[in-house]
């Protein structure tokens, strides 16, 4: 645990840079640039389709930082990676001030009581013997993330698109994650435990 502090404490301030910038964006011009965004992410950023996330109501220094690391290459996709090479700097904040302030979509989950209950255990509990830190000690009780330390929001986030973000930390596959954090995180987790986490964040309540 003393050393998930520490890494969490440097990660802060690795982190602020990303959501300082972020705060010159300007939302109005981020919605006349988010045409190109529609098709997979709405026009609200409340996606439809499970497999790809929604960014309303998201930090916008965290989408800030997302959009710069799909121009570095820094994180992948076969989508993103295209659509994010036309923007420039100025263009990402104001995208990104722009699905800030849209309200989250209430989530939804087909899954079962059992897998509900172990996914909030883990969330608010980890799993000491095997090293998993709680999701709250980042995300907060409600899922709602921490702007300074550019920690997402994550209530009601798509249990589809959880689990497949869980799966490609855990592989190393993503790894854009200050400090490896989630990396670390990832990869001492069970499918089972991947699984329900993802599904009891998609039943947070997003307001």
């Amino acid at each position: 645990m003393k050393k998930f502090v520490v890494i969490a404490a440097a990660t802060l301030g690795m982190s602020l840079s990303a959501s300082l910038h972020a705060e010159s964006g300007d939302p109005e011009r981020g919605k006349e640039l988010s045409t190109p965004c529609i098709a997979c992410h709405q026009a609200d950023g409340n996606s439809v389709n499970p497999a790809w996330p929604k960014t309303a109501g998201k930090d916008a220094g965290y989408l800030f930082k997302q959009l710069m690391d799909y121009k570095s290459g820094e994180r992948s996709h076969p989508l993103m990676n295209p659509q994010v090479a036309r923007l420039d700097e100025q263009d990402m904040r104001d995208l990104a001030a722009y699905f800030s302030m849209q309200e989250t979509a209430p989530g939804r989950t087909s899954a079962d009581e059992e897998t509900l209950a172990l996914g909030e255990q883990v969330y608010f509990g980890g799993n000491v013997s095997d090293g998993v830190a709680a999701c709250v000690a980042c995300h907060g009780p409600g899922g709602k993330g921490n702007p300074a330390a550019v920690f997402p929001k994550l209530a009601a986030q798509h249990g589809a698109y959880n689990l497949d973000q869980l799966n490609q930390f855990s592989s190393g596959q993503r790894h854009n994650d200050p400090g490896r954090m989630m990396r670390t995180i990832a990869s001492r987790m069970s499918e089972e435990e991947m699984k329900a986490v993802s599904e009891y964040i998609a039943t947070l309540d997003p307001k």
